[in-house]
């Protein structure tokens, strides 16, 4: 990697609170010694995100095109029923063939779209997040200055979850389930704002295909000999769509997941 320096704006941030305020200016004062990747892939698992997909790729292009010198796009559709399929179509006759979308003919859940995302990037660095919109990919510039080259994994965490009180109760209650269970140090299990070196997914086989998956990764990855970092990124509400995660079959399927996930790692270490 190499230093440049870069101009990073915060439209608006004069109506924010003070403490996006404060993150705004922690971004702005970034654009002095912002690291720029080399080669950063970035992809977004997407069920059903057709309204979301626009303004996300949009701003995901203006951002990388500021902090990496070679990137690529892709787009995850896992089985969607909705327009995704026609919404990705014009955004890849927009930004060509930086965007690449990879479309399976049936869901395979969670698990199963972060899998396909591993193996369609190329890139030396691989950041991913949801393609629902509930993160704001302007902060993957706080993720990439805290890459350094004996950091494997720079994860976020939550400032504050943005989502009904039974999600908020069952996601504190899975994660320090899981982190128990696992011996997880990584603090937001479930936050899927990851930037990943590629060289370390190499090195490790995925097998989840629920949720399951963000366990199976984060606890691979601590057992590297690289460090992992964590930095506070904000989490919005879900405008568009409804999580697939918090259903009951999807819960019944994670839960059956975990107990096979704990067998391998924990009790055959393996």
């Amino acid at each position: 990697m190499s230093e440049r320096r870069a101009a990073v704006s915060c439209p608006g941030a004069s109506g924010r609170n003070r403490d996006e305020a404060s993150r705004c200016a922690i971004i702005g004062a970034f654009r002095s010694r912002v690291l720029r990747v080399t080669r950063l892939s970035v992809f977004f698992p997407a069920y059903n995100d057709a309204p979301s997909l626009p303004p996300l790729i949009d701003k995901t292009f203006a951002v990388l095109r500021e902090h990496s010198a070679w990137f690529e796009v892709i787009v995850i559709n896992d089985g969607s029923h909705d327009n995704t399929a026609e919404v990705l179509a014009q955004l890849r006759a927009r930004y060509g063939e930086r965007l690449r979308v990879i479309t399976h003919p049936e869901n395979r859940g969670y698990g199963g779209a972060l899998r396909s995302g591993f193996a369609a990037a190329t890139g030396d660095f691989v950041f991913y997040t949801d393609g629902d919109g509930q993160y704001d990919v302007g902060e993957l510039p706080l993720l990439l200055e805290r890459m350094a080259p004996d950091v494997g994994l720079v994860n976020g965490y939550k400032l504050e979850r943005q989502d009904p009180w039974h999600r908020i109760w069952i996601g504190v209650v899975y994660n320090r389930f899981a982190r128990l269970l696992f011996r997880v140090r990584l603090h937001d299990i479930d936050c899927d704002f990851r930037l990943i070196r590629r060289s370390l997914l190499d090195d490790i086989r995925l097998t989840s295909t629920s949720g399951t998956i963000c366990v199976e990764l984060v606890r691979k990855l601590e057992l590297s000999p690289y460090r992992v970092v964590e930095v506070g990124v904000h989490h919005y509400p879900r405008v568009h769509g409804r999580s697939q995660f918090f259903r009951f079959r999807s819960l019944a399927t994670t839960f059956i997941q975990l107990a096979r996930l704990f067998v391998n790692l924990v009790v055959l270490r393996r």
